[in-house]
């Protein structure tokens, strides 16, 4: 299928407004990194911990982020999905043992802010086994309620099974709905209102931790992975063209990767594995999409030797123009829908391969292919002007006529 036939755009002849948009992109990236220290990385590689919360109703995400953010520094809050009522709270860790003291700040500022701590009572949400036994033992027998060490144990558990079970999931909204849970007298449920109290709230499976030589490991590993994409590529290439085509494809894939990340500095966005990811895709669509036009290039300069290079692209990028549009196209509209519906959990992810795919797809047209023109021009140059100033070895009666161009297309 072809959207473009016959087309016959100069695309090479607007090669210069494209080029010095890179460059002013590309500082203004580097130049925003540098002030700010580098890339911000998130917990995965900086090392911290990640809380997952679940609210009654919609979680007040700038609240959290405020309030948190007051006790224990820098922290970031991300829903799951759109929707969701759970939310991931990281801080950062400088070691193990600041774990369980981040995860207590976390737990006493949420309390404070969203839960009744002043009223003495405990909180039913985000109570422990042990806790709950001890709240109601002494209570239960003030109420007139019998019953013995084994039976309490048994009654606290099935209440927690009850709370803990979806579709609560941890979060109950009301006392009256442990009257579902076998052996929950009325007398138990007045009792549990008098000692307990229902946050909002409730603190849902265990919290996750990455170290900070963990995250600098995983931050190593995420460079190395980047390199040997790009190494392996040129080797490819320069082995199925020329070597001048692996060093346009690649010194391109570098574009597209500063660019990019020059674009989460400049967005204080974070760098976090899903982006990583994210660039290692775009990596890898930006080369093949590289390819596709270089193997055109070469295909048409087997049947056109005479025809000067710059022709011999241009054509050859109008030949690919549909393919290159369907391809990016439909691509570009895929990862709008996922950054404009995916959610802040895949903001990063989506946001990368927006930039990403506009970046990539002008610069194996704009960048790649205009490497390989001024190389080939320079050096056609620079063979020309050896031809001209070697001292002639013949006489010029028996000296040759000229032949023209002295290029040698392969």
């Amino acid at each position: 299928m072809e959207l473009f036939k016959s087309t016959n755009y100069d695309f090479l002849g607007y090669k210069w407004p494209f080029i010095c948009a890179s460059l002013v992109l590309s500082v203004a990236g580097v130049v925003s990194l540098l002030s700010k220290g580098g890339p911000r990385y998130g917990i995965d590689f900086k090392g911290g911990m990640v809380m997952t919360v679940r609210f009654a109703g919609k979680p007040p995400i700038d609240e959290i982020r405020s309030v948190v953010s007051k006790r224990v520094g820098e922290v970031s809050v991300q829903t799951f999905e759109a929707g969701s009522n759970e939310v991931a709270i990281g801080t950062g860790l400088t070691d193990a043992r600041q774990l369980d003291q981040n995860r207590r700040a976390v737990v006493e500022t949420l309390d404070t802010t969203f839960g009744q701590p002043a009223s003495g009572k405990l909180d039913f949400n985000n109570a422990s086994h042990e806790a709950l036994v001890s709240r109601l033992l002494d209570a239960l027998a003030r109420n007139s309620v019998a019953m013995s060490d084994a039976q309490l144990q048994k009654l606290v558990a099935d209440m927690l099974e009850f709370r803990n079970t979806p579709p609560r999931s941890g979060l109950i909204t009301s006392f009256d709905q442990l009257s579902a849970v076998p052996g929950v007298a009325p007398a138990v449920i007045n009792t549990l209102k008098q000692e307990c109290y229902l946050a909002p709230f409730s603190v849902r499976r265990g919290v996750e931790m990455v170290g900070p030589q963990v995250g600098a490991d995983l931050r190593q590993r995420a460079i190395w992975a980047t390199l040997a994409a790009l190494g392996g590529m040129l080797v490819y290439i320069a082995f199925r063209f020329e070597w001048i085509y692996g060093v346009a494809a690649v010194v391109a894939c570098f574009h597209d990767t500063i660019i990019t990340i020059g674009f989460f500095s400049l967005f204080n966005k974070e760098i976090t594995m899903t982006v990583i990811a994210a660039l290692l895709t775009l990596v890898g669509y930006s080369m093949n999409d590289t390819i596709v036009i270089f193997d055109r290039i070469r295909e048409n300069l087997k049947l056109s030797r005479r025809e000067p290079l710059e022709q011999v692209i241009n054509r050859s990028v109008n030949q690919t123009l549909s393919r290159t549009v369907m391809t990016s196209g439909l691509t570009f509209l895929t990862v709008i829908a996922l950054f404009l519906f995916g959610g802040p959990v895949l903001h990063g992810f989506s946001f990368a391969l927006v930039v990403g795919i506009i970046i990539g797809t002008y610069s194996s047209v704009f960048v790649a292919s205009p490497i390989v023109l001024f190389w080939h021009n320079w050096f056609d140059e620079r063979k020309r002007t050896a031809v001209l100033a070697a001292p002639a070895k013949i006489s010029p009666a028996k000296e040759p006529a000229s032949k023209g161009s002295v290029r040698a297309v392969k």
